[in-house]
């Protein structure tokens, strides 16, 4: 089974013209397999999850009820991101799958949405928020180690608490971030090929080699998104993580959650800010 289909070029030359789409079926079921282990692992597998050492009264009294989270910018770019995907992965493969309409406008509609949402996101993150929050650290690779080896029986020190955003997190943002480029990118380009009322028509813009593995890539990411907004939605409605889900809807996390998951040092709040600003100027 190839899983890249070839064509003749009018010049005799054999050029990619697109993935097979059965691979939309093995990004489907290798996703659903993914879900269905993990969630075996962890209900008969999994140990329970080490609690570490309390905070300390004083620390724990400038934390307030509601620690915020995520901004109304942040959430908005996340569902509007989110709605853009999913019709993407509709528009793209549903017809694939025998249920044929209209798609193609619909596609790059919601195509150009979720360019304009990333460029946002960009410029919104770089500015306004922590830019370097969402990427690991060295802290965050040591834990990871402790945790695999933990995980496989070995002895190693339990590991600390989490920044603002857990490793998984940071390690998930960084593959959707590769995916979610290569796919508007190419999208962008592809555009140039259909009539729309935003770009002109010029098909002959690349040779038929690179529009070829254009096409290719862009159908990789897509299959590959598949996969990936399966595992997110999974990982969004386990009871475990669903307190995270909650944040990206009302913006904040409780009181308890924050101490309990969090490292104050490492994900450090307003509040506790000017807690330590003001002993620090009753100190001198």
């Amino acid at each position: 089974m190839d899983l890249i289909e070839f064509a003749t070029s009018p010049w005799g030359e054999t050029v990619p013209i697109h993935i097979s789409f059965v691979l939309m079926w093995v990004a489907a079921i290798g996703g659903l397999a993914f879900l269905i282990g993990h969630a075996i692992w962890v209900k008969m597998f999994a140990k329970p999850a080490e609690h570490p050492a309390p905070v300390s009264k004083e620390l724990a009294a400038t934390i307030p009820a509601k620690v915020p989270r995520h901004s109304l910018a942040s959430r908005m770019f996340h569902w509007i991101m989110s709605v853009a995907m999913l019709a993407l992965l509709v528009t793209a493969f549903v017809p694939k799958a025998g249920y044929e309409f209209a798609w193609v406008t619909y596609h790059w509609i919601a195509g150009l949405v979720l360019t304009v949402s990333i460029v946002y996101h960009i410029i919104h993150a770089s500015f306004w928020l922590d830019f370097w929050a969402i990427w690991p650290d060295k802290i965050d690779i040591e834990d990871g180690k402790r945790r695999w080896m933990r995980a496989t029986g070995k002895d190693a020190p339990a590991p600390r608490k989490f920044a603002k955003y857990p490793m998984e997190n940071k390690l998930y943002h960084f593959v959707i971030l590769l995916t979610g480029l290569s796919v508007t990118i190419t999208g962008l380009f592809m555009m140039k090929r259909i009539r729309t009322p935003i770009f002109t028509r010029n098909p002959y813009m690349f040779g038929d080699m690179t529009w070829g593995l254009m096409y290719v890539l862009h159908g990789l990411a897509g299959v590959g998104l598949i996969g990936l907004i399966m595992a997110h939605i999974y990982f969004a409605l386990r009871p475990e993580k669903f307190v995270i889900t909650k944040a990206m809807i009302f913006g904040s996390v409780d009181r308890e959650h924050y101490l309990e998951h969090h490292d104050p040092e490492r994900w450090v709040l307003e509040t506790t800010k000017k807690a330590n600003e003001q002993r620090s100027g009753a100190a001198v």
